[in-house]
């Protein structure tokens, strides 16, 4: 029997969760702020709705199964946005009773100086973003186990996929034009991607499966490769000689006096400087679920960018 699930955000992840859901034979609802969203399966609701309040959120989910929050605020907008957005979100859900499912990344954990991380690595942040994902996850995590809501979170590595706009600028357009891709930090320490497909999928297990409650999992990720080898593989799917720059912690420093994507990027360099390597196996193990090779990521998403040349990609 098909059951409400509600995806708050329509971004890559938001979208490739609604995506898998509806694979699933699940009723899916995507809330943004605009109500519209692009290439989605025509059986999916799209709506407006204001994620930054309690009663919106409860209103927009009411009836459901479960609930994914993939809504974030502007990356230079964390420390004040973020907590507020999701503290309104687990005020919702907690009304509608449904399951919450949360998109995170890894930056609660710190810099694990090249160890490979996983669940049970400590938090340690040593960021200020770090800090605000810490802290709202400790009160994730304290909601469940207060019983005011179950919670599920589900974290990735650093992206690449389809329609993932910040890796299509800095990497794909300028691979299929035939350019140098933009990198970061070392480009040959191995390093731990996530496929925006995968993403979507993980959590729609996790929202679909209930002895995924009240823990933390790493969504499947492809054996770690260094950017190197990400970019190798990359320009021979699109005919194009390899080439490649890579920006370091001074150059990002100050591309970040006119940038404030840069500026905020300046203290994650960690992850590119040294080995990122994460270890997915628990939820590999409890699920089942293996990640897309990297070569048919690759392929699939050059072929996606391709069909979305850089100024109707963006608009997507």
């Amino acid at each position: 029997m098909s059951e409400l699930h509600v995806v708050l955000g329509a971004g890559p992840i938001g979208k490739w969760t609604a995506r898998e859901l509806v694979k699933l034979g699940q009723s899916v609802r995507i809330v943004n702020r605009s109500g519209r969203a692009t290439e989605l399966p025509s059986e999916i609701e799209v709506v407006k709705g204001d994620a930054y309040s309690a009663a919106s959120v409860a209103e927009l989910t009411k009836g459901a199964t479960a609930v994914y929050q993939a809504a974030q605020p502007e990356y230079s907008e964390w420390p004040e946005k973020f907590p507020p957005l999701q503290a309104a979100i687990v005020e919702g859900v907690a009304q509608s009773g449904a399951k919450l499912i949360v998109v995170e990344n890894l930056y609660s954990y710190g810099d694990a100086n090249g160890q490979v991380i996983r669940e049970t690595t400590p938090a340690n942040p040593q960021t200020k973003k770090g800090q605000v994902r810490h802290e709202m996850t400790k009160a994730l995590l304290a909601a469940h186990q207060s019983g005011k809501l179950r919670v599920a979170i589900g974290r990735a590595s650093n992206f690449y996929g389809p329609e993932y706009m910040m890796m299509g600028d800095f990497v794909f357009y300028p691979a299929l034009a035939g350019k140098s891709a933009n990198l970061m930090g070392n480009p040959d320490a191995p390093h731990s991607f996530t496929y925006t497909p995968d993403f979507g999928k993980a959590l729609a297990i996790l929202g679909t499966r209930d002895e995924a409650l009240g823990q933390i999992w790493h969504v499947p990720n492809a054996p770690a490769i260094s950017q190197r080898a990400f970019v190798e593989m990359l320009y021979k799917e699109t005919g194009h000689p390899a080439k490649f720059s890579a920006v370091n912690r001074w150059m990002m420093r100050l591309f970040g006096l006119f940038n404030p994507g840069a500026r905020e990027t300046v203290e994650m360099m960690y992850e590119w400087e040294k080995p990122f390597v994460v270890d997915s196996s628990k939820f590999e193990q409890a699920f089942g679920m293996k990640a897309t090779p990297i070569e048919q990521g690759l392929r699939e998403t050059v072929a996606w960018f391709k069909a979305h040349p850089k100024s109707e990609g963006k608009a997507a």
